[in-house]
């Protein structure tokens, strides 16, 4: 069953509880997740953003439906940085060694900037990654932000500065 497309109160809402996840972090931060996720909505224009505030991580999820278990990238945030989630990693190829972690399924990238996401090498990834998806992605159409869970308890999204 298709969702129902999201009315223009329920996208300002939206925007308005993604904007105040992503101001709970460092300004540096802040500016890097948002340009990761704004060139994430140009790579996959249908793709539906799953958003969760969890205890470790802010996550916004790209799926091709509203499920969870349909979600095939992440950008993960933290204090310590962004990195770009391959939720499905382990079976990509990756004959240039980008892809970190060792978990039988996970592996990501870090973003120290913006430059990563853009490189070839990680274009093939995300291809790839599109390319195996259990449910395709949407030819037509746009994508939607869905909030799917915030955490009353949350690490601190600044990274603690002096000594302590």
């Amino acid at each position: 069953m298709k969702s129902p497309a999201p009315s223009a109160n329920s996208v300002a809402s939206v925007s308005k509880q993604l904007a105040a996840f992503i101001a709970k972090f460092d300004p540096k931060v802040a500016k890097l997740i948002r340009a990761c996720r704004t060139e994430m909505r140009k790579l996959l224009p249908t793709a539906i953003e799953l958003v969760y505030d969890n205890y470790n991580f802010f996550v916004i999820g790209y799926a091709s439906t509203e499920r969870a278990s349909d979600a095939i990238l992440s950008i993960a945030a933290a204090a310590n940085g962004v990195g770009l989630a391959f939720l499905h990693g382990a079976s990509l190829p990756d004959p240039r060694k980008l892809l970190l972690g060792a978990g039988k399924q996970n592996r990501f990238i870090r973003l120290p900037t913006l430059e990563p996401l853009r490189s070839p090498d990680v274009l093939t990834l995300i291809r790839a990654a599109v390319a195996q998806a259990r449910t395709p992605f949407p030819v037509t159409g746009g994508g939607h932000t869905v909030i799917k869970s915030i955490s009353a308890k949350q690490r601190p999204r600044r990274k603690h500065n002096g000594a302590g």
